[in-house]
């Protein structure tokens, strides 16, 4: 069963919404993709919207609380690439998941896959290649002898418990310098 990628949302339209219309129209998407994938399980549940995924990833199939997490700046910044690429890959991933055998399936494997082609029309792609400066907050200054380098919390939250990191330049011990 081959078919096309999911109906192009106007770009025109995307591009003009602000953020509450934004979600609203991500989880409409998230609708239209369920109804694609229920064409194949007709018992396929229909999953829950987040927008609080942060960092690098820009969506996930959170399967353990029944839904889809995506990363709002993210989606802000690569709206169409969201409509067109991004949900029908976690849409993948959540049908996967409630297939025979679904949890024990590797998550971009051979049926994933399957479902990225032969549903969505799309080529299979595991990462996209967003900019995710905006996306990652790196607020902690950290300085050595020749630069200063931003620390996200977790990697701020490591040195606090004793972990050290060295500068690729210099070599020397990153120190942390608050602003």
């Amino acid at each position: 069963m081959k078919t096309l990628p999911l109906p192009p949302w106007p770009a025109a339209e995307l591009a003009a919404m602000s953020e509450t219309a934004l979600h609203q129209a991500a989880r409409a998407r998230v609708e239209q993709a369920w109804q694609r994938c229920r064409e194949v399980n007709p018992g396929l549940p229909a999953p829950k919207v987040w927008f609080n995924l942060r960092g690098a990833s820009a969506g996930q199939a959170h399967l353990g609380h029944g839904g889809l997490r995506l990363n709002p700046v993210l989606l802000n910044e690569n709206r169409t690439a969201f409509f067109d690429e991004v949900i029908p890959h976690e849409m993948a991933h959540w049908l996967v998941f409630h297939l025979d055998n679904g949890p024990r399936l590797k998550p971009h494997g051979h049926e994933w896959k399957t479902v990225m082609r032969d549903l969505f029309g799309l080529v299979p792609s595991v990462t996209h290649r967003f900019d995710i400066k905006q996306a990652q907050s790196a607020p902690y200054r950290y300085q050595c002898d020749c630069r200063f380098h931003q620390f996200t919390p977790r990697r701020h939250s490591l040195v606090v418990n004793g972990r050290r990191y060295r500068c690729r330049h210099c070599a020397k011990t990153l120190v942390y310098r608050p602003e």
